[in-house]
């Protein structure tokens, strides 16, 4: 099979012919029809997550996967529903299965864990084996490279924000703000919308063509950062929703300098969900903190129920997405494209 693969760090990928892989027994090998493209890749590539996980070369990149069922292992039970030809999306995250986390269903934050895409297979390639736990059937008529993104970016604010919600921070005379307009921030404003219970959204982004699409899907208002001051967009905030601070924050960028300006806009008693990770350290004032009773929850990819949920709003319709497909040859010209912030929501690898 085709597979773009990484051989060590700072170094394109080479795409290279491999061997089609062996399935274990309680495995199915997915024949792979879309695999999106996510900055977590390129972070892969550029040794960021070094000082935290060791990596294998070669390793193929790809987490967020939609395929076919090729061929079904021999200890998959009956009951579990899969047939050859099936479509399927791969959930991210595979626990232990003997943790609490796991216990709970919370695979993706299992401290024994592995992911698809951070090893050997990954969805950079035509094949990969999953447990066939991980996998969820979708309807055939639902586009590959539509399902692909929801598996990270469409999954990831979506437990973000639903942390937010249960957490008590939306509802009628709210304002939530998305902070970022990429991969996941698209996503994030049509959630806000659908979880929001009435919440003003309010989306925030750099890039003119990123607050379009937050405008498209049902942002109340945009406002650009671009070259602004706190108190620029405080003023800007004031005059769109008649206050200029916000009751909770979903932050799809990670940037350092938005996190301040989230937490500088952030009501008494206000709500922060990080599920961004442009940056790689938090530097916010510890007074405030305490002092204005902020609540930061930190929120990684979703599990299996949070992207059943998401598949069934995308069986209805009730999701919109941008997506730009390219070939897998194209694969390293989109990954710089995505460590420079020029991509407008999703890159996906159609095979």
């Amino acid at each position: 099979m085709l597979a773009a693969r990484m051989h060590e760090f700072h170094k394109p990928l080479i795409l290279e012919e491999v061997p089609v892989p062996e399935i274990k027994a309680d495995e199915i090998l997915v024949q792979v029809k879309a695999a999106g493209m996510c900055r977590t890749d390129v972070q892969l590539l550029d040794g960021y997550f070094r000082k935290y996980a060791e990596s294998k070369f070669p390793l193929t990149p790809g987490h967020e996967i939609a395929g076919i069922v090729h061929k079904i292992g021999s200890l998959v039970p009956k009951s579990a529903g899969f047939e050859e030809g099936d479509q399927v999306v791969v959930v991210g995250g595979w626990g232990d299965g003997t943790c609490r986390h796991c216990q709970e269903g919370n695979t993706q934050i299992c401290s024994h864990g592995q992911w698809p895409g951070f090893g050997p297979y990954g969805g950079y390639s035509e094949f990969v084996p999953v447990p066939s736990r991980y996998l969820i059937k979708v309807d055939k008529s639902l586009k590959a490279e539509e399902l692909a993104p929801l598996t990270d970016a469409g999954l990831t604010p979506y437990r973000g924000i639903k942390k937010l919600r249960n957490a008590g921070a939306l509802g009628p005379n709210r304002v939530l703000g998305v902070v970022g307009v990429g991969g996941l921030g698209a996503y994030a404003v049509q959630y806000a919308k659908l979880l929001g219970g009435g919440a003003t959204v309010v989306a925030f982004a750099r890039h003119p063509d990123k607050l379009a699409v937050a405008a498209e899907y049902g942002a109340d208002h945009v406002i650009s950062t671009k070259g602004k001051s706190t108190a620029d967009i405080r003023k800007e905030l004031n005059n769109a929703v008649g206050k200029g601070d916000l009751d909770a924050v979903i932050d799809c960028a990670g940037a350092p300098e938005m996190i301040r300006m989230g937490f500088e806009l952030l009501a008494v008693g206000g709500h922060y969900s990080s599920v961004g990770l442009v940056g790689d350290q938090i530097d916010i004032p510890l007074f405030p903190f305490v002092a204005r009773e902020y609540t930061y929850h930190g929120s990684f990819w979703g599990n299996y129920n949070d992207l059943s949920e998401i598949m069934a709003l995308a069986a209805q319709g009730k999701i919109k997405h941008t997506v730009k497909s390219i070939t897998l040859q194209d694969a390293n010209e989109n990954l710089e494209l995505l460590r420079t912030g020029d991509i407008v929501g999703r890159a996906v690898i159609r095979f």
